[in-house]
């Protein structure tokens, strides 16, 4: 039987725009073993888990667990120790300004973490909004491969010797992971405090992408995406870097992502969500006459996008959701679905303007389904 992994290689799935979604990531220590819903089936206090959860996923922000590898020769890692202190980060991704925020709490404090305010966090304050104990974290970037399989198999399969490997070459700070999502595409990276995800790593590779962070540089090859963005942001960033050779990871912001559909029957886009022609019916968020919807199949969603570097420069891109017509599993187990993808139609460079503020995050867009 095969995987989902396997099958996801063989049609090769397209990675771009596939990393999830947070602006910033809690991540908490927890050794030993993790149930498929790890913040509330695993060691940790279920109803605290459910808490940081609710709270988090309000502001953009997304919580997981963290353990460190196992051995080179497969056996566990270090084993939980009743009351021992828990290693605990908080990583802000915004372009220009992120950072990475640690505290070291004991077993018993971990409550404190409700004390977290997600919303002052997501807002102007940053780390000052942070409770006492909380400090700047100096070390190698952070790498975090997922390796949960309770949730899928091929994250532990494909995933504990990646961060096993990685963890005895050195140059990282490596940790498992419980979730970054995207299990067909294992074995999954993500880097703080940049926020970019990578998937289908070898070593070798995963270490030069590793090298390329610690250089403050973005290797697009395998890469997901900024969790940043949403999934169209993530494609516009990533197509900006190869159109342009932009390497660095704080030189491009995405500053606006809008729905936008075509009208079958004139041509002309409008933006989601206005009132279709009288006469004219929706199939698949798209507008046109009735007698098209016989004869044409739905038209792809569409985005506009706009992607600002440091110096000025602007480019405004097109992009629209292609099916391929190979079901795939989500997930091991799952039943096979439509494998969707983001396509690059065009790219048009702006006028030059006036950098913008350094962090400054992007228009409220649309979450990619």
């Amino acid at each position: 039987m095969s995987t989902c992994a396997a099958v996801s290689r063989t049609l090769d799935e397209p990675l771009a725009g596939t990393a999830a979604t947070a602006r910033t990531w809690l991540l908490v220590e927890q050794p030993g073993p993790w149930g498929k819903q790890a913040l509330t089936q695993s060691r940790l206090d279920a109803a605290l888990g459910a808490e940081l959860e609710r709270s988090a996923s309000a502001h953009g922000a997304r919580v997981a667990l963290i353990r460190r590898p196992a051995r080179a020769d497969g056996a566990d890692g270090p084993a939980a120790t009743p009351g021992a202190p828990r290693r605990v980060f908080l990583a802000r991704t915004l372009p220009g300004n992120a950072w990475i925020r640690t505290a070291l709490l004991a077993e018993d404090a971990l409550g404190t973490l409700r004390d977290l305010d997600f919303a002052a966090l997501d807002g102007d304050r940053g780390p000052a909004a942070l409770p006492a104990g909380w400090v700047p974290y100096t070390g190698d970037p952070l790498a975090l491969v997922c390796t949960n399989g309770r949730r899928d198999r091929c994250c532990a399969v494909l995933g504990r010797p990646l961060a096993a490997r990685l963890a005895a070459m050195g140059g990282a700070d490596v940790w498992e992971i419980t979730h970054i999502g995207g299990h067909r595409f294992a074995p999954t990276l993500l880097t703080l405090p940049g926020g970019y995800a990578y998937g289908r790593l070898d070593a070798v590779r995963a270490a030069d992408v590793l090298d390329a962070v610690r250089a403050g540089r973005v290797p697009t090859e395998g890469c997901r995406g900024r969790s940043t963005w949403d999934a169209p942001g993530q494609r516009a960033e990533l197509a900006v870097r190869e159109h342009t050779g932009e390497p660095e990871a704080d030189a491009l912001t995405v500053e606006a992502v809008l729905p936008a559909e075509a009208d079958r029957t004139d041509g002309t886009a409008r933006a989601e969500g206005t009132t279709p022609a009288e006469g004219a019916t929706r199939v698949g968020g798209t507008t046109r006459a009735a007698e098209a919807v016989r004869a044409d199949p739905p038209r792809p969603r569409r985005w506009s996008v706009t992607v600002a570097h440091r110096d000025g420069r602007r480019w405004h891109l097109t992009l629209s959701e292609q099916t391929a017509g190979t079901p795939r599993p989500a997930s091991c187990g799952a039943e096979p679905g439509p494998a969707g993808s983001l396509t690059v139609e065009r790219i048009v460079s702006a006028a030059h303007q006036a950098p913008a503020a350094a962090g400054t995050p992007a228009s409220p867009s649309v979450t990619h389904p």
